[in-house]
């Protein structure tokens, strides 16, 4: 790929007028090339001084270094520096954190496409945007190493294929379709390993349905390559599992043909119109109901969790006395850590303890990584169970801990208010930090796959802790290994992501890129769906301590969220964490009663 100058347009030319003018008042500079092309264009026909001083009297704002190392050989330095991964969303991120761009003048210098993400997001701001296109990408002057490469991709000689940029991939199989072979190359690219440089280039690879094995802890080819080749054994083995997963699957074709494909649940996990907005609820067997409490006298919970019989009894009793529009398998989020080589114990009074909690980095080596899931076959069991003794167009939901939640658990050894145990490793360690998440990423994967593999229509997240953490630590110590779970779901299984505690992580969340975002009550629900994104269903988010007022009340504030939904598709009605123990069964079986009926109308 390389970058071609185009002509000074009068676009470009007009923008320096109105910059040295002062009719401009802010400059974004996306690349370093970028910004040199646009000096080079305006120098031919304006002051290079004058146009260089009165960008230092405008707030510049450059995307990441590379902008910036230009702009220092011109003498000039940013006001604004938009942090790693540099994408634009981070950078609209860092201008909403420190000023209002209500009837600014916006130049924008682009990269060689136009991003309508960022125009959009900037004119939603009340931003007028210049945009400024000053090079386009084209296919290299010599072409034979690429077509070398893709004639031995397509013979599949390449283990291992890296991106550096979003349009490589465009370039890529453009190319491959003019030598005839893009069939061959895009099958070779799915079964080898791919390595993206970071966010924006892992988009392409998903636009063009191009798994993303890999990303950098940071955006740059050398921790690309270096990075990769230390986990290239590992991602091997983790891509043979998942293939096999997506082998003993069901095929989108059977899941177009089953019963619950066109229930409202599974088309709002689409995002697709309703004629009514589905319902389920968290923890719906659970404590508050007297069946189970009458199950749960007779047995330990970890007991009850390993008896498939019983935890599909407890459900299927839950979904018939609610009449919720969907199921989830009956289980814990912990059992996962027993295979994994920690000693679990349900305590009275205390909840789940780790007897043998991780602390220091040496004892992350302990932590066993899953390789199947035949010490969990109790789970898949309780999952086809519980998907034979389910109406057939009812869909089934599986689920399991997020990682930060594990690595919690596993490294406080139970319940924390302060985290100490986990922010000290996460930060004095992040090396045994990063070795812990992704062999704890790699096996919720394993875990997840085998829940949909024996019959679960959809799989849920659980984050509960990771609202102790901002939005920079999860981007850091997070999101990577979040995304390395979704992107590893067999294609067509909605996945929720519920990250509770924290709304300001919710953008970050829905970068994660799961089919569904689960609001918790923290925040308004139409407020929490823009953060996410209108493009993408959310669930929720009603405060589980209302299902402890009366009828009414819990009426309105069911019409209240409806209302905020404003009938967009892609709404599921849930709560914004499990059912209190406390709450009365009549006022849960109210709530989904109400939602269905007001929704319907």
């Amino acid at each position: 790929m390389r970058e071609v100058a185009m002509e000074a347009s009068a676009n470009v030319l007009n923008f320096a007028n109105e910059l040295v003018t002062g009719q401009i008042d802010l400059v974004v500079l996306m690349t370093g090339v970028g910004f040199r092309h646009l000096l080079e264009m305006v120098e031919k026909h304006t002051d290079r001084e004058r146009f260089l001083n009165s960008l230092a009297d405008v707030t510049t704002v450059a995307r990441g270094p590379k902008p910036v190392a230009a702009m220092r050989e011109a003498g000039v330095k940013p006001t604004l520096t938009v942090q790693e991964p540099n994408t634009w969303r981070e950078l609209l991120s860092t201008l909403d954190a420190n000023l209002s761009l209500a009837n600014q003048t916006v130049g924008l210098q682009e990269y060689g496409k136009s991003n309508p993400s960022l125009i959009a997001g900037l004119e939603a701001r009340g931003a007028k945007v210049v945009s400024l296109r000053v090079y386009e990408w084209d296919l290299p002057e010599d072409t034979k190493p690429l077509e070398e490469n893709l004639q031995r991709l397509a013979q599949q000689q390449c283990d291992v294929c890296l991106f550096t940029s979003a349009h490589q991939v465009t370039n890529v199989l453009r190319f491959a379709s003019e030598l005839g072979i893009r069939d061959e190359v895009v099958k070779a690219l799915r079964e080898s390993i791919i390595g993206s440089i970071g966010p924006t280039t892992s988009e392409m690879l998903r636009r063009y349905e191009l798994p993303v094995d890999f990303e950098p802890s940071h955006p740059k080819l050398g921790h690309l390559v270096s990075e990769v080749a230390q986990q290239s054994h590992a991602l091997r083995g983790q891509k043979q599992r998942i293939r096999i997963a997506f082998e003993q699957a069901p095929s989108q074709t059977e899941m177009k043909e089953a019963p619950w494909y066109e229930s409202p649940f599974m088309r709002a996990c689409r995002g697709e119109p309703n004629d009514v907005t589905p319902v389920w609820l968290m923890r719906q067997a659970g404590r508050y109901m007297e069946e189970y409490r009458e199950v749960r006298a007779k047995t330990t919970f970890l007991e009850l969790c390993k008896n498939p019989q019983l935890c599909s009894e407890v459900m299927v009793t839950a979904v018939q006395r609610l009449g919720v529009d969907a199921a989830i398998i009956f289980s814990d989020l912990l059992p996962i850590l027993e295979p994994m080589g920690l000693d679990l114990e349900y305590v009275a009074g205390d909840g789940p303890v780790i007897h043998n909690p991780v602390r220091e980095a040496g004892e992350v080596e302990r932590v066993a990584e899953l390789d199947d899931v035949e010490s969990l076959d109790f789970v898949m069991e309780t999952v086809r169970q519980t998907r034979i003794d389910l109406p057939e167009d009812l869909p089934l939901i599986g689920f399991a801990g997020a990682p930060f939640t594990l690595a919690s658990y596993l490294i406080e050894g139970g319940a924390s208010r302060s985290y100490v145990h986990t922010k000290t490793l996460m930060f004095r360690d992040t090396g045994a930090w990063r070795e812990l998440m992704e062999r704890i990423a790699r096996s919720v994967t394993i875990y997840l796959n085998a829940q949909i593999v024996a019959g679960a229509q959809c799989v849920q997240l659980f984050d509960s802790w990771v609202g102790c953490l901002g939005p920079t630590e999860y981007r850091t110590y997070v999101l990577p290994y979040v995304q390395q779970i979704i992107r590893g779901i067999v294609p067509g299984i909605p996945v929720i992501s519920f990250a509770t505690g924290n709304p300001a992580l919710l953008p970050l969340v829905a970068e994660g890129g799961s089919s569904v975002v689960g609001l918790d009550w923290r925040i308004n629900l139409n407020e929490g769906w823009r953060q996410v994104g209108f493009d993408r269903a959310v669930q929720g988010n009603l405060d589980p301590g209302v299902l402890l007022a009366d009828r009414e009340t819990i009426r309105g504030r069911v019409r209240e969220i409806l209302d905020l939904a404003n009938g967009r598709p892609g709404h599921i009605f849930n709560l914004g964490h499990g059912i209190l123990k406390e709450t009365p069964v009549d006022n849960a079986i109210a709530l989904v009663d109400a939602v269905h009926e007001l929704s319907a109308g």
